[in-house]
């Protein structure tokens, strides 16, 4: 679904923007993608210039000249200026004279004009300008309006001016003339003049063809008219600078009248400069004629790819980019797409510089190729947000919340493999399970399971930051301080264990099982444990091991000897001291163990201590006298702890104990530590 979307995106939006006249999107950003793509491989010649062609040379009436030879902008100049112009040049061997200036009435002095028609006839090879004027009256068209006719007799050639800029001033294409007219444009004309193999092809004339600028504007051999015509050798040019040379004449003006277009253009070079610099990159149009018939002399314009086989290329970029892109992942998506945009760009130059061809590149690397990448990684980021969450869900049914961000922030710890880690360490049952759950079909046991589990597990350990590292039939092995680290590990363990006894009045256990009691067993303890993967490369399980984890699975389970719902060690018992009400149950050693651990009777929290105060204090004193082995005073302090807190457990427990030593006196010197020997 991603990569259909993206092959619609890339090759719609590429199909819309080629097809200009099918929308104003396309007639707008799709003309200013292709043009830009036209403008923007100029940057090459920028930064490495080429060497201009020397067979031309222009020369600017500009504002110097009319300054220094008296000459009105708002009229035409006297001819005997041209005259002189065009004897000059014949006498230095110039090849031939381009006029980009329309001489088309007589002027105020016939013999200027006379002069004039003379000196073209002369030279022998002068192409002169033509205008091409719209009619009046509202008919359709444009009127060619040819020189005056002394001129046009003794002219070699005629042409017409005009040139074909775009909306933006730029002149990008050659302008052959008006297929219906029969006079070609001045730069076509003047090729044709000078023998272009290319202008002898009538075929071949309105053919496609795009300008070859070869510099910056002022970038061919140019003077003032001036100094083309100075009889100061310190001013004129030396002797044999325009021999062989094709001269172009043209205007070239910083000075006009108000509303009054200057014959200047914009060059592909300004859209790198700015400021005082850009207006620099006017290029005037005598320059740009000059530079056009050049391109048909030396048969090195630029070549446009054809419009079907660009449109197959959108196409096709579409469908590969489109297609491929939302397949990766985003890093990598970046990376392609970098890449491709690289090489179609230097591709794009190379065809430019070396094969004088270009294309539509921009299309491709800032339309298409963007869209399908940003498509992708759109795609791409939201499809792995969603298959996170549900991984994370997935993995959160198995493991605790604190496992699954570890595991999705460190995919490699699911290796096989362990460290040695503190740990508090807590094992639950559920007490009379067995006898509970004999008279129960499967559904309802599935039934009291689940929801007991979703009770202990999802309001009880969670909350408390433990991880839950797996079910055991109904009991529940968990652990704090790993995965992650956590500081006081052990007060979140006592926490939870309080929780999960309080959690019996939170079960739900659905249609037949209302009012059933379920208590639950706690035992607690803290100590170094092997914490990690353990398993086969295809099989893992995420576990504790240790002798302090059995440790406190036997503390589970001495509360079925006890009578008491949580049990915590010595350990846990130091590093939580204060913050929390517990009694001190005495020193025992469990099946197994050699060493005795300190038992204490977790009860509630610091604000509930006074309720049970009384009964706590005699039952320390009551466990004094048994550890001094005083087991006549200790078994009647017990019997009073019974009457102040009922059937307490521990003293009963302790009682029986007391009955079992006098029958059975202990051997050796009395610890006061009981001994069990059964787990």
């Amino acid at each position: 679904m991603g990569s259909l979307i993206g092959v619609l995106l890339a090759v719609g939006l590429g199909c819309v923007l080629m097809l200009e006249e099918l929308s104003t999107i396309g007639e707008k950003l799709g003309r200013r993608l292709r043009e830009l793509s036209y403008d923007t491989l100029y940057a090459s010649r920028k930064v490495h210039p080429t060497r201009p062609p020397e067979e031309a040379v222009v020369i600017y009436l500009d504002d110097f000249s009319h300054e220094k030879l008296g000459q009105r902008y708002d009229a035409p100049w006297d001819r005997h200026y041209h005259a002189r112009l065009l004897e000059r040049l014949k006498a230095d061997g110039a090849k031939s004279v381009v006029f980009d200036i329309v001489f088309n009435e007589p002027g105020r002095d016939q013999a200027a004009d006379a002069h004039f028609a003379k000196a073209i006839k002369d030279f022998g090879k002068v192409i002169l300008a033509a205008d091409w004027v719209a009619p009046s009256g509202g008919a359709v068209g444009s009127k060619t309006v040819l020189p005056h006719e002394p001129f046009l007799e003794a002219a070699a050639n005629v042409g017409v001016a005009e040139m074909a800029p775009g909306s933006d001033f730029f002149v990008r294409e050659h302008f052959p003339g008006a297929p219906d007219e029969l006079v070609s444009s001045l730069s076509w004309a003047a090729a044709e003049s000078l023998g272009a193999p290319i202008a002898t092809n009538a075929a071949a004339k309105f053919k496609s063809r795009w300008i070859n600028y070869y510099a910056p504007p002022g970038g061919l051999a140019n003077l003032s008219f001036y100094e083309a015509i100075s009889a100061d050798p310190n001013e004129a040019p030396k002797p044999g600078f325009f021999k062989d040379k094709i001269v172009f004449v043209g205007s070239r003006v910083v000075t006009q009248y108000s509303g009054q277009r200057k014959d200047e253009y914009w060059s592909p070079y300004s859209i790198w400069t700015s400021g005082d610099e850009k207006s620099k990159n006017f290029m005037p149009g005598v320059e740009v004629q000059a530079t056009v018939c050049l391109n048909l002399l030396r048969s090195d314009w630029l070549t446009k790819v054809p419009f079907m086989t660009e449109f197959w290329l959108v196409v096709l970029t579409g469908l590969i980019f489109g297609f491929v892109l939302p397949v990766l992942r985003p890093f990598f998506t970046f990376f392609v797409a970098v890449v491709s945009i690289v090489i179609i760009t230097y591709a794009a130059f190379y065809l430019f510089s070396e094969k004088l061809i270009w294309f539509n590149w921009l299309m491709l690397v800032a339309v298409q190729i963007p869209t399908a990448a940003i498509w992708a990684i759109v795609f791409n980021s939201v499809q792995i947000y969603v298959q996170k969450r549900l991984m994370e869900q997935s993995l959160g049914m198995y493991v605790s919340p604190s496992r699954v961000k570890q595991i999705m922030k460190r995919p490699e710890i699911l290796k096989p493999g362990a460290e040695k880690q503190e740990v508090s360490i807590l094992f639950s049952d559920i007490a009379n399970f067995t006898s509970m759950s004999e008279g129960m079909d499967s559904d309802q046991l599935a039934t009291l399971m689940n929801s007991y589990f979703e009770t202990t597990v999802g309001e009880c350990i969670h909350p408390a930051q433990g991880t839950v590292i797996k079910f055991i039939g109904d009991a529940i092995f968990a652990i704090w301080n790993a995965p992650e680290v956590q500081s006081n590990h052990q007060e979140l363990a006592c926490r939870g264990a309080l929780a999960l006894r309080d959690s019996s009045s939170k079960f739900n256990f659905g249609k037949g099982m209302e009012g059933l009691e379920i208590r639950t067993r706690i035992g607690l303890h803290c100590g170094v444990a092997n914490v990690g993967n353990f398993g086969s490369s295809t099989r893992i399980d995420y576990t504790a091991l240790g002798e302090n984890i059995n440790l406190a699975a036997r503390m589970e389970g001495l509360n079925k000897y006890l009578g008491t719902d949580v049990l915590v060690t010595g350990e846990v018992h130091k590093a939580v001291e204060g913050k929390f009400v517990s009694r001190f149950c005495g020193d025992f050693r469990l099946k197994g163990f050699e060493k005795a651990v300190a038992v204490y009777d977790l009860l509630a929290l610091p604000d509930q201590a006074e309720p049970s105060r009384i009964w706590r204090e005699a039952y320390a004193e009551a466990l004094k006298h048994f550890q001094q082995k005083h087991l006549d005073e200790a078994e009647a302090a017990f019997q009073r702890v019974i009457q102040l807190h009922g059937k307490d457990g521990p003293s009963q427990f302790l009682i029986k104990h007391i009955h079992d030593l006098r029958e059975h006196p202990p051997e050796g010197d009395w610890t006061g530590i009981v001994e069990l020997k059964e787990k």
